[in-house]
């Protein structure tokens, strides 16, 4: 048995579940953007797995590239503050641009980073993401594709982590309270 199991009070969305979903994403994706040879921009670290298998499951030509950001410091809320870590290697200038995400919690750094993003011209910027928390939207944020609405759990698995802990694992978990508190 995993060790980290026993962090997690129930699993959310099994394996199957994700990777069902990511195949329609991707599906989905490949016909918007067909003939316009998107990029995708991963938000580091959480969304790189989401990456990984999106890409694989989209039909067209495109590119990838990374952000890494920080707003949550070391605890689990939003700071609202955003930093770039690490900034786009490419030219987005007339791109058509997906930033993919993990999670979309209060959704103020998603706001930072689509804004920043359009200021290099790109010709669109649209949001996908494995995770949307509605009911956590601190703005009024456009989520563009989303692989599943959740409700306000600490989730974990498939990239997500607390601590750089949980990443690993292959479904998405939700935290047990006293782990995180």
């Amino acid at each position: 048995m995993n060790e980290m199991n026993q962090d997690l009070c129930a699993v959310l969305l099994d394996e199957l579940t994700i990777k069902t979903r990511i195949a329609e994403l991707g599906a989905q994706l490949s016909e918007e953007y067909k003939d316009k040879y998107p990029i995708l921009v991963c938000i580091l670290k959480g969304a790189s797995l989401f990456l990984s298998d999106l890409m694989r499951a989209m039909t067209i030509p495109l590119e990838i590239d990374f952000m890494s950001i920080s707003s949550y410091g070391t605890g689990t809320k939003s700071t609202g503050v955003v930093q770039i870590r690490k900034d786009i290697d490419a030219d987005l200038h007339g791109r058509h641009v997906i930033v993919v995400e993990d999670i979309v919690d209060s959704g103020l750094s998603l706001s930072y980073v689509t804004n920043y993003l359009s200021k290099h011209h790109a010709a669109s910027v649209k949001i996908c993401t494995l995770l949307n928390k509605p009911a956590a939207h601190k703005t009024a944020i456009k989520v563009d594709y989303v692989g599943f609405d959740i409700g306000n759990e600490f989730a974990v698995g498939y990239g997500l982590d607390f601590a750089e802990k949980y990443r690993n694992l292959p479904y998405i978990g939700i935290l047990k309270e006293e782990v995180y508190l």
